[in-house]
């Protein structure tokens, strides 16, 4: 793919998020107009009623192929890093669970969601948490700063995902881990698919199939590569986002059943190694 033309799906993705997050816009992983609420998208994901009702409502925005927290288990005091952290729903339930004594950054690139998201942090009372503006492949993020890092659906939207992956492993400390939900291939997408700018923004053709997307996390250095869920992505679409499903395949002409089961919502972890000479202290060391 050229710079030129991945910054621009960049920009497309910016947009289509800032109008998300002004409310202007449904989600392209998440409810469209006549399709499922947010709360029923992401229990149907893996979040709790429970959890849901810690945060403000305005945090959930319905986004996401997975519910990646839920097998991070953190501990009070680890430092947790949000990759894409939206309107903020995955760094405010890791701000809790770390308590006051933990910190959680989030990062997103998209000025609405920053807004959003610090705003809700400000309602949950949440002083542990903050969100900086930075892309993923350059996080404002200090070398070896973080316990733990998450990431829900988003790393499928970034062009250079070897870049992304470094940068993952810069800020982990020895011994960190990364649990991550996101969209990978089981075999090619058709070039209608493929090219199609609304399927980029909707999580489907900015996805690498499964093999070079783990080879390109161990080559940087993330080893005990798990995973931990995967389900059929255009299936699961089909019961919670229907208007948005039909009008990918009214774009792309796309048979459905030429790329059933192709598009897969994973949810993986992996590790940094922990160096023998230093490791980090023991709450981010197995």
């Amino acid at each position: 793919m050229s710079e030129l033309r991945s910054e621009r799906l960049v920009e497309e993705v910016r947009e289509k998020y800032g109008r998300i997050a002004k409310g202007e816009d449904g989600g392209c992983c998440g409810p469209a107009a006549g399709c499922a609420t947010e709360e029923a998208v992401s229990q149907g994901l893996g979040y709790s009623a429970k959890q849901l009702a810690e945060i403000p409502a305005e945090a959930n925005l319905g986004l996401g192929c997975g519910a990646p927290l839920g097998f991070l288990a953190l501990q009070t005091g680890e430092t947790v890093l949000d990759l894409g952290s939206g309107g903020g729903i995955d760094a405010l339930l890791a701000a809790r669970q770390v308590g006051p004594e933990g910190r959680v950054i989030g990062v997103d690139m998209t000025p609405a969601m920053l807004e959003r998201a610090r705003a809700n942090a400000a309602r949950a009372g949440a002083a542990n948490v903050e969100f900086r503006e930075g892309r993923l492949e350059a996080l404002p993020v200090e070398d070896g700063s973080r316990c733990a890092v998450t990431s829900n659906c988003v790393i499928n939207l970034v062009p250079d995902k070897a870049r992304v992956f470094a940068e993952v492993a810069r800020v982990l400390r020895p011994g960190g881990r990364l649990v991550v939900s996101d969209i990978v291939l089981d075999g090619p997408l058709p070039e209608s698919v493929a090219s199609d700018v609304f399927a980029y923004v909707g999580c489907v053709s900015g996805a690498m199939e499964r093999r070079p997307y783990f080879a390109l996390l161990a080559d940087a250095g993330l080893t005990e590569i798990e995973v931990l869920r995967d389900v059929d992505y255009l299936a699961a679409s089909s019961q919670t986002e229907p208007a948005w499903l039909a009008e990918l395949v009214a774009r792309t002409k796309v048979d459905l059943a030429e790329v059933s089961g192709r598009v897969r919502s994973i949810t993986y972890r992996a590790r940094k190694p922990a160096a023998a000479e230093r490791c980090c202290d023991s709450t981010c060391c197995a």
